[in-house]
């Protein structure tokens, strides 16, 4: 099961206006490092806080993603994304886990400490998880922006025009493991890994697939 990540956005969006105290935390904010291996390849645009809207809207908002630095200042969400504060805040709320996975319906709802703190764990190839290793498989929607909070977030994305090669109930571990490797060049997607304080654009109906190299805190808003 692959934890809904996408939820805690929900859960965070009314602390953004908090202002933090000292930061006191652990390095990562207490989360675990992941052992999966980082590509240091990265294939994606990158551009920073001199990108102006209206270049933004010619080069990137319809035509192809782009990861942005030094655009956001996200320390109130950091203080605020800590296991422990987390935890403290939220740990008796329900949460819904799915398998994050197009084909796949099932949700279960147990509360957030107990995700926390029983389900959190290194990705089984073979099985759907919720820590390093863990991701979505290959999917589109409209476009939208992700912000990393915390954690290492590798991205893997193709065109709507050019189908991924994937089963829909393959992790994205496994099939980084067993499909990546026998891609031609051309036939592989463009892929970043983001680190916390980046933000991701991607336009609409671009296929795409995310690995968690650590347990990560991140943020998505999806554009209407």
């Amino acid at each position: 099961m692959a934890a809904a990540a996408r939820l805690l956005p929900l859960l965070l969006l009314p602390l953004g206006w908090v202002r933090p105290g000292a930061c006191t935390d652990p390095p990562g904010g207490g989360w675990l490092a992941g052992t999966v291996p980082e590509e240091p390849r990265c294939t994606v645009e990158r551009a920073d806080a001199s990108l102006t809207y209206s270049l933004f809207l010619q080069r990137f908002a319809f035509s192809r993603p782009v990861i942005l630095g030094g655009v956001t200042d996200n320390s109130a969400f950091r203080a605020l994304c800590t296991r422990e504060k987390l935890l403290a805040a939220f740990g008796p709320f329900p949460v819904r886990l799915s398998t994050a996975n197009t084909y796949s319906y099932r949700k279960v709802d147990v509360p957030f400490q107990e995700y926390v703190e029983h389900l959190l764990k290194p990705q089984d190839p073979a099985r759907l998880g919720s820590g390093s290793g863990s991701g979505v498989p290959f999917h589109w929607h409209g476009p939208g922006f992700s912000e990393v909070i915390f954690g290492r977030k590798r991205w893997f994305l193709y065109p709507p025009n050019q189908t991924p090669h994937f089963h829909p109930n393959e992790t994205t571990l496994a099939w980084l493991q067993h499909t990546y490797p026998t891609l031609p060049p051309a036939q592989r997607p463009l892929e970043c890994t983001l680190r916390p304080g980046e933000v991701l654009y991607f336009p609409d109906r671009w296929w795409h697939a995310t690995l968690n190299l650590d347990t990560s805190v991140f943020i998505s808003t999806f554009l209407g």
